[in-house]
């Protein structure tokens, strides 16, 4: 006997939680219903805010990301971001030359930067120079560009053309989201193609990330998984997506 359209609803939404996803083929035969009823049973379920479809696909949250300004992102995920910022500022090493990127997460790493022997940073973000200028030890290098308001922080081909002249031991990349199978990425085309830019000229790419950007795209991609060397992140982190990682040869650190 085949399922009412609220008893498939309810296995679906018991799938969804177990699994962070359903896919249309596979509900279709294990309900025994056509594909046409599936997908308007993920319809209804959607228009009720209760999942979000993707390509033959339905999962839990909305994958794609708005734009915030820095000033309301600050104020999430703080005591996370505050716990990523101190386990990367271990990574330091006695002249390190290094890109610190735009972000509230990189940002909360500069403020937990301490003495570290012959250390030159380059920001992007203008906050971060503020914030490492008052620090007689650090050398800082604000990287020029067309400021982008939202983020306070630089983007363009003035900057880009500026860090082809330079090359950095280590980047601490901020992101918008981190799709395992897509890369990650940021709400800002021209920020992505300076983040591009920073990958290119750096020798060990460090990713500062709370674990609510996994799963999540934003407007403009940056590069592929396979081009980060470490991620940093909290305990939040599935376990799936942590294999995954790690799989992929990419060193993962827990906070």
């Amino acid at each position: 006997m085949q399922l009412n359209i609220v008893d498939r609803h309810k296995l679906i939404l018991a799938k969804l939680e177990e699994n962070g996803y359903v896919n249309v083929n596979d509900l279709s035969q294990e309900f025994n219903v056509s594909v046409v009823t599936i997908r308007k049973d993920l319809k209804l379920l959607e228009e009720r805010k209760l999942l979000f479809r993707s390509h033959g696909r339905a999962i839990a949250t909305d994958p794609y990301i708005k734009e915030h300004h820095v000033s309301e992102k600050e104020k999430i995920h703080t005591l996370e971001k505050k716990r990523i910022a101190i386990a990367a500022g271990l990574t330091l090493k006695p002249f390190d030359s290094i890109i610190i990127a735009s972000g509230t997460s990189v940002i909360e790493f500069a403020r937990c930067i301490k003495s570290v022997e012959g250390l030159t940073v380059l920001a992007a973000s203008l906050n971060t120079s503020i914030i490492l200028s008052e620090n007689p030890n650090i050398d800082v290098i604000q990287l020029g560009g067309m400021v982008r308001r939202s983020s306070s922080s630089v983007i363009g081909p003035i900057g880009e053309k500026m860090l082809a002249e330079f090359t950095f031991t280590k980047l601490f990349l901020g992101v918008d989201g981190i799709d395992i199978d897509y890369g990650l990425t940021t709400t800002n085309a021209m920020e992505a193609s300076l983040n591009k830019q920073m990958i290119a000229v750096s020798q060990k790419i460090i990713v500062l990330a709370d674990s609510s950007k996994f799963g999540r795209r934003g407007f403009s991609r940056i590069c592929g998984i396979e081009d980060v060397d470490q991620i940093i992140t909290d305990s939040g982190i599935d376990e799936k997506t942590k294999k995954r990682l790690m799989a992929s040869g990419i060193d993962v650190t827990i906070v």
